[in-house]
């Protein structure tokens, strides 16, 4: 189940079907609606130490598993061996889970590391760290209001038309929602979770470690260079003022270029955790090889 859909419009709370801030917001009792995806609102732990606490428990929770489940084997008379005990469907699920809960550089790392172990994993455990590549989970409202409060302050609702609480899209840095200001502005607004971008490198070693002891990862995949790559992309992802700055160096140099289109910055909304920027319609890149030769 999903949270109602809310839209957060000028005169007050309004709740309405679809919140795309084309049509006016009439007001009716909030209903839940089943989700085609397994995203729902989640609150992101933030802080390292509360995002190394949960690493640690996902440990325990996984030497747990594999001291009942050894114990009830020996007790069948096998003798089961340490890694077929740690790389269970099972378990799998609690580390994939884990991450998608975490968000940030966690989720980024289980990412890179399921698509480059799943022509090492059996294609049971591979599919299911697999699923940290779909959509992720994003904010509940309360979380969300308070990340905005605190970069736009007390009385940023009144900058809008409407404003769904809600994302169009979510992934492991931030989630995105498509508002519309009072002065008539159809915007894309992409919103950092909180305290991801200070606990990178710390999640970049937890989920490291976590991983090998899972069983997660073979021990012949070299992960460095993977996880060196992680903490560089993920530093940049994180970094919305310097996105920005390349948001307006882009439309400078492709102003004279019909073929591209490049969003117009909204520097009056962007901050060093939110990113605003004119909303266009657009493709995902995985369909530009499905079309036609010649096709734009």
């Amino acid at each position: 189940m999903r949270e109602p859909l809310v839209c957060l419009c000028h005169k007050g709370w309004r709740v309405r079907e679809l919140c795309s801030g084309r049509a006016p917001c009439r007001q009716r009792t909030p209903t839940m609606t089943q989700s085609s995806s397994s995203s729902r609102p989640l609150a992101v732990p933030r802080g390292p130490l509360v995002r190394m606490a949960r690493f640690g428990g996902l440990a325990a929770t996984l030497a747990g598993s594999v001291a009942v489940n050894g114990a009830r084997q020996i007790a069948q008379g096998k003798r089961p061996k340490a890694s077929d005990l740690l790389l269970t469907p099972a378990n799998a699920r609690k580390v994939a889970d884990q991450l998608a809960h975490l968000r940030g550089a966690a989720m980024k790392v289980g990412q890179l590391l399921s698509m480059d172990a799943g022509d090492v994993l059996p294609p049971e455990l591979a599919e299911i760290m697999g699923r940290l590549r779909a959509d992720a989970h994003f904010m509940p409202s309360g979380q969300l209001r308070r990340m905005l409060k605190q970069n736009w302050g007390a009385g940023w609702l009144d900058r809008f038309e409407t404003f769904p609480l809600q994302p169009i899209a979510a992934a492991s840095i931030g989630q995105v929602h498509r508002a519309r200001t009072v002065d008539g502005r159809d915007l894309a607004i992409k919103v950092q979770y909180p305290g991801v971008r200070r606990s990178i490198d710390s999640d970049v070693a937890n989920v490291a470690a976590l991983m090998r002891f899972s069983g997660a990862v073979p021990k012949e995949l070299d992960v460095a260079p993977l996880l060196e790559e992680a903490k560089r992309q993920l530093h940049e992802e994180a970094d919305y003022e310097r996105e920005a700055r390349y948001l307006v160096r882009f439309a400078e140099l492709l102003r004279e270029s019909p073929d591209f289109v490049v969003p117009a910055f909204a520097s009056d909304l962007s901050t060093h955790e939110v990113l605003a920027m004119e909303f266009v319609e657009g493709g995902a890149d995985r369909d530009l090889g499905a079309s036609p030769a010649g096709d734009p």
